[in-house]
Order: structure tokens, then C-alpha cells, then sequence
């Protein structure tokens, strides 16, 4: 591949990166949604995402009402991380800090990237196996 090449498909890679973020957030919180509706989970929480400037160093998912132990039952340390990252991917920001009714998973966060990958024409998003993501495979929230 050349320079020209690169430089003359740049927006349509970028465009194409920018789906790819939005798909993998839509996956990510579906399946996370869908752990929320079956275990029956619901009430205010708190959604921080890792912050060193206030020693705060991995994702949590608290509570506002109820007990920790429940969710720390449904979710690992990861399916947190992951949230975290999506939500905030969604909100578009970094160091998200966020207090919403967890009910509102699906409605709030993954709803409006289903709406965007329908317009952009993707296909199979209702098809898409959430179980096969490999989390490993992040996308950037400025991406």
C-alpha cells in the first residue's frame, strides 16, 4: 500500500473504525444488559471508570441501594471495566463518573448504538453472538 492510497481512504477507514467501536460497545452492553434483565437487577449505581489523579485504579459498578455481593455475583471485575468503557464510549468521555438506574442499561446505553449501526446500514445486529467477542479486542472511547 502507498502513501496516496492510505492518505485517499482515510475517512472511510476511519468512518469503518468508528462502526466497529460502536458494534463492539452495542455487543458489549446487550450482553451485559441481558445478565441485568435475567438476574432481575435493578436500582441506582454508581459507574466509575479508573481515575490515578484521585487513586481510584479499576472500574466499579456500586450500589447506591442494596448490596455489593449481588453485584459482584453477576459481574467480574472485567464485565465492569467493560461497561465502564462502553458507557463511557456512548457519553463520549474520559473518567466517566456516573450515577443511573441500572434498569436502564439497555434503554439509555445500548439502544441509541443499535439506532446508529441500523441508519448506518450494518446487518446481523440482531445476530450478533455476544458470547464470541473476545474481550481482549477493545476499542478506544475517543475512537
Amino acid at each position: 500500500m502507498n502513501l496516496s492510497h492510505l492518505l485517499a481512504t482515510r475517512q472511510s477507514l476511519l468512518e469503518q473504525a468508528r462502526l466497529a467501536n460502536t458494534a463492539f460497545a452495542y455487543v458489549t452492553l446487550k450482553r451485559l444488559a441481558d445478565v441485568v434483565q435475567r438476574a432481575r437487577l435493578g436500582g441506582p449505581v454508581r459507574l466509575r471508570q479508573p481515575n490515578e489523579s484521585e487513586e481510584h485504579y479499576w472500574a466499579t459498578l456500586e450500589p447506591m441501594l442494596g448490596s455489593q455481593s449481588v453485584i459482584d455475583e453477576q459481574f467480574s471485575d472485567e464485565d465492569i471495566a467493560d461497561m465502564a468503557d462502553a458507557v463511557a464510549f456512548v457519553l463520549g468521555t474520559c473518567n466517566l463518573d456516573l450515577t443511573f438506574p441500572l434498569e436502564e442499561l439497555q434503554v439509555r446505553f445500548a439502544r441509541p448504538l443499535l439506532e446508529v449501526l441500523e441508519r448506518a446500514g450494518v446487518a446481523g445486529v440482531d445476530s450478533a453472538p455476544a458470547t464470541s467477542l473476545d474481550p481482549a479486542r477493545r476499542y478506544s472511547p475517543g475512537g
